[in-house]
């Protein structure tokens, strides 16, 4: 099995005794999955996206997380945001607007 150049993680919230009760899940991060696997697809990345459980970083959410970079973006609220942040993938950048420090 060859491995993505990319991974794509997006918090969805879930915790110990799998109770969704952060702001990522709240916010509809599990609602662009989808949309982000078609962006991949479509934009021809070697990129696989991944959900995750609870990233601790509520008061950012929804946090989305690119290795093996390790760049941290949030609040990623919309497709927009995502396309701004593939985008600044695809071209080996990072989408300031969202970054978290």
């Amino acid at each position: 099995m060859e491995k993505p150049e990319h991974h794509i993680f997006v918090c969805a919230s879930f915790r110990a005794g799998g109770d969704p009760k952060g702001t990522c899940h709240k916010k509809g991060s599990t609602d662009f999955l989808p949309y982000i696997e078609n962006e991949i697809l479509d934009r021809g990345l070697d990129a696989q996206v991944t959900s995750t459980g609870c990233m601790k970083a509520c008061d950012y959410g929804p946090v989305m997380v690119i290795h093996p970079q390790g760049t941290w973006y949030g609040p990623v609220e919309s497709e927009e945001a995502i396309d701004d942040i593939l985008d600044a993938l695809e071209d080996g950048e990072v989408a300031t607007d969202y970054l978290i420090e």
